[in-house]
């Protein structure tokens, strides 16, 4: 609605059609017609003039987010010397630059999701990359709030959400989407977002740099070789592409003359499209640019330290980019939220921490959670078993990735160049002051032990509040989910009893091998998700636990859960002896196919007859003939089954 906030409006009007209808109906019209004219009169006296009314739809801000893709702080206006940036230095100096953004998750889609709704996407079951699952029928997307008070909303370019859009979220969500085609006098929020930048555009050749790559700044754990110092300088080449483009975005709109009636937003979706900083929960994955301009006659909707040219070392997350804007057009964000309004009428105390995610990229499995404070990084890895470098095919076709690929399988690299395609610690803490590139954990140091717990009970405490639902696998996410959504199954304690399996996990993760009669114990337990932990803690400890667990790994092949056998003939058939190998092929044969077991469970078997490597090699041909589609499943996870079928025949690029 235009005008008054909801409430004021209503009470007025109420309020005048009272005075405007006099009960004594036979009063002489000459009257009837100065009482109306007196009431009228005060009822104008009461509401003000249009100046003093706060807000009404023509003091209400335009709003303006100009987006870009793959992104960190790699610009001028962030002491990034390397980059040249003009444009957004240009408008650094008459706003606000954030210290300390990050993008939540370290790829597009489930950044996108955590913008959108203002919820941590493994609250609702969207952290996992292209998944697209239901949100609760209660739950709205902020275009929708912001509709509803009277803006127009566009979208210019790219959706990309992990949960299934409601009717109505956009005006126009096109090519074409332009807040030119508001109405007049109509507020607008408008998104703009430049895909110049993506990691795609890293890797086009050919391409002439323009950025002298002997120049370029290496993070320590990359190598040091032509074509890594290619991509990066084709990186900042990008960058500034996308600086030119959003560049013209600001003068069309200083050229319209809207320029002080719209509070402009630039930020980054997550860290920059090279290998490590993307799709890892890192500060290099997750660390984004965020620059605010507000005007002058908007000031009172900045925060107290807001100065033209000035930074603020506050924590701001994309959970917090829909309460804001909710905050900046008056209206008070619901209690669902998680995020924080950092802008506005209704701003929230600044946070202690920042929350960071993984889980399925693309076509491989994994689970990391982060939290950062104003100086450390905390990483806790669930699955240790898995190295950080998984083989996803789109990050392989990216030069760098091969290069440094090839160079770790020839043994020619040293730590922390070596870090990437090795197996994970369970902990990682690193001192952003003294090691911005992440790459001395200090997990182990003595001197680090408090800030470790910290942190470690910080994250304990975050995963238990939002009732992460990442702790089930996908295809138990979705069979537990039947009938409502993982969000409504998520926050119900009969369905999922997160702190029994947070528990198991966290055994599961440790590594500690005394702990291998807990294991065992948890193979016995009545929820399918502390079995499939229990299982899986077996298969990071390797060989010795399988051996001591290898009778009720056995038994687990039978398991009524899909993933609690899947993960039991993965430990049997990686460390236990030919015979149980010979016993776990046949499971993973049963459960591969995805038009029989569903879309998830399949890529998640696949995955592991992969990690067997020539242990699973007589399952090839099987494979090969297999359908790679489930019917019932979106489109959207339909393709991973076939990537990993190239990449265990032989047919991936790298």
């Amino acid at each position: 609605m235009m005008g008054f906030p909801e409430g004021q409006v209503a009470g007025k009007s109420r309020q005048a059609d009272r005075i405007m209808k006099p009960k004594n109906t036979d009063v002489p019209c000459t009257r009837r017609c100065i009482l109306l004219f007196v009431a009228a009169a005060l009822v104008a006296a009461s509401l003000g003039s249009a100046e003093t009314l706060a807000p009404t739809a023509a003091r209400r801000p335009n709003i303006l987010w100009i987006t870009c893709e793959d992104t960190g702080p790699q610009l001028g206006c962030y002491g990034d010397e390397y980059a040249r940036t003009p444009n957004l230095d240009r408008l650094a100096a008459k706003g606000l630059r954030y210290r300390h953004c990050w993008s939540n998750a370290p790829v597009c889609a489930p950044a996108r999701t955590a913008i959108i709704t203002g919820v941590y996407p493994p609250s609702t079951g969207s952290e996992h990359m292209r998944s697209l699952v239901a949100m609760p029928t209660w739950m709205k997307m902020y275009p929708q709030f912001l509709r509803e008070q009277g803006y127009y909303c566009t979208n210019n370019s790219k959706e990309d959400y992990n949960l299934q859009k409601p009717p109505g979220v956009w005006d126009d969500s096109s090519p074409r989407a332009h807040w030119k085609n508001r109405k007049p006098g109509q507020p607008f929020f408008a998104i703009f977002n430049l895909t110049v930048s993506h990691e795609s555009q890293i890797r086009v050749r050919p391409h002439t740099l323009k950025h002298d790559p002997a120049k370029v700044r290496l993070p320590a754990y990359h190598p040091d070789t032509p074509e890594v110092r290619h991509d990066w300088a084709q990186y900042y080449d990008k960058v500034t592409e996308m600086d030119a483009q959003a560049g013209m975005r600001l003068r069309e709109l200083e050229e319209a003359g809207l320029a002080e009636d719209t509070i402009i937003f630039f930020y980054g979706d997550h860290g920059s499209g090279m290998p490590r900083s993307k799709r890892w929960p890192y500060n290099s994955g997750l660390h984004v640019p965020l620059i605010v301009r507000i005007p002058g006659k908007y000031r009172h909707l900045a925060p107290k330290d807001y100065a033209p040219g000035g930074t603020t070392d506050r924590l701001v997350s994309f959970v917090d980019l829909a309460p804001t804007l909710l905050s900046l057009i008056g209206m008070k964000p619901p209690e669902w939220m998680h995020g924080r309004a950092f802008l506005g009428e209704h701003p929230a105390e600044p946070p202690r921490h920042l929350f960071g995610f993984r889980g399925r990229m693309d076509e491989r499995y994994d689970l990391v959670r982060s939290v950062r404070n104003a100086r450390f990084v905390y990483v806790r890895n669930y699955m240790p078993h898995l190295i950080y470098g998984q083989h996803v095919g789109y990050m392989f076709e990216t030069p760098t990735t091969q290069v440094w690929k090839r160079l770790y399988d020839a043994g020619k690299l040293a730590p922390p160049q070596t870090y990437f395609w090795e197996p994970k610690p369970e902990e990682e803490l690193y001192d952003l002051q003294s090691d911005p590139d992440e790459v001395r954990n200090l997990a182990g140091s003595a001197a680090h032990q408090e800030v470790l717990q910290q942190l470690r009970a910080a994250l304990r405490e975050h995963t238990l509040t939002i009732r992460d639902a990442g702790f089930l696998s996908e295809a138990e996410m979705h069979r537990r989910a039947a009938g409502t959504t993982i969000y409504e199954m998520a926050h119900d304690a009969t369905k999922y009893p997160l702190e029994a399996i947070l528990a198991m996990a966290e055994l599961a993760a440790s590594r500690k091998p005394d702990l291998i009669p807990n294991l065992r114990e948890g193979l016995k337990h009545s929820d399918s998700a502390v079995r499939y932990w229990a299982a899986t803690g077996f298969l990071v400890r390797g060989p010795d636990a399988v051996q001591g667990g290898r009778d009720d790994l056995r038994q687990a092949l039978a398991d009524p859960s899909p993933s609690v056998r899947a993960v039991a003939a993965w430990a049997l058939g990686q460390y236990g002896g030919p015979a149980d190998l010979e016993t776990a092929l046949p499971v993973l044969r049963e459960l591969a196919p995805p038009d029989k077991n569903g879309a998830y469970t399949s890529i998640l078997v696949v995955n592991v007859i992969d990690a067997l490597g020539p242990k699973a090699s007589s399952l090839h041909d099987f494979l090969r003939a297999m359908p790679a589609q489930d019917p019932k499943a979106v489109d959207r996870a339909n393709e991973y089954v076939a990537r990993l079928q190239a990449t265990i025949l032989g047919k991936r690029k790298d």
